[in-house]
C-alpha cells in the first residue's frame, strides 16, 4: 500500500495567521488539487493530519470544521483526487500527545490503517510537521508554501529534511520516484 500523509493549511489549501474559519475561506493552492489527483491516479491512500486549535479557540465549531473538510473533498474529488481520510487536533495545547508535532496523531493513522510509517512521505510547511514525521520514522517533506519560508529559517541544518517548493513539486518528485523504482 502507498500512502501519503498530508497537512492542511499551507500545504492543500492557502493558510492564514487568522486561522480558516469558513467554507469560504478555505482556497486551494495553485496545482494542490491537481497533484492531489496525480497522486490519487498513482494508487497513493492520501490522508490529511492537521492541528485545528480554531476551535479550542472558539474561532469555528466542529459543525464548521467538518464543512470546510467537506468542501475540500468536493474540490479534491472535482479535479479527480481523492483524500481518503483526515485525522485532526482541535486542542491548542501542546502537552496534548494527539497535537503535533507530538506523533499521537501519525500514530492513531497508523493503527487505523495497519501500516507502518517508516519511511512514508509526510509533507508539511511547519516544523511541527516535521517533528512530528521525524518522530515516527516518516520521510519528512517540507514546503515553502504556507509557512514553510517562515520554517526555513528555525530548520536544524542536521534535520533530515527534503525542500521544495509547493506540494505539485514534491508530488512529481515522488512519482517520478515511483516510475524510476518500477523500471
Amino acid at each position: 500500500m502507498k500512502l501519503i500523509i498530508l497537512d492542511r493549511d499551507g500545504v492543500i489549501n492557502e493558510d492564514s495567521p487568522a486561522y480558516i474559519k469558513t467554507p469560504d475561506e478555505w482556497n486551494p493552492i495553485a496545482g494542490s488539487l491537481e497533484a492531489l489527483a496525480r497522486l490519487s491516479n498513482a494508487g497513493y491512500r492520501v490522508v490529511v493530519t492537521s492541528n485545528q486549535s480554531g476551535i479550542d479557540r472558539g474561532l469555528f465549531d466542529f459543525h464548521t470544521l467538518n464543512r470546510i473538510h467537506e468542501k475540500m473533498h468536493r474540490l479534491a474529488h472535482e479535479a479527480g483526487g481523492n483524500i481518503e481520510a483526515v485525522f485532526f487536533c482541535s486542542d491548542r495545547d501542546d502537552a496534548n500527545p494527539q497535537r503535533k508535532p507530538n506523533p499521537g496523531m501519525l500514530e492513531d493513522v497508523a493503527r487505523r490503517l495497519h501500516i507502518d510509517l517508516q519511511g512514508v512521505p509526510m509533507i508539511g510547511d511547519s516544523l511541527k510537521d516535521i517533528q512530528a514525521a521525524q518522530a515516527v520514522g516518516a520521510r519528512a517533506i517540507l514546503v515553502r508554501t504556507g509557512n514553510g519560508e517562515r520554517t526555513l529559517t528555525k530548520l536544524d541544518r542536521k534535520l533530515r529534511v527534503e525542500i521544495f517548493a509547493d506540494l505539485a513539486e514534491a508530488v512529481d518528485t515522488l512519482l517520478a520516484e515511483d516510475y524510476a523504482t518500477r523500471g
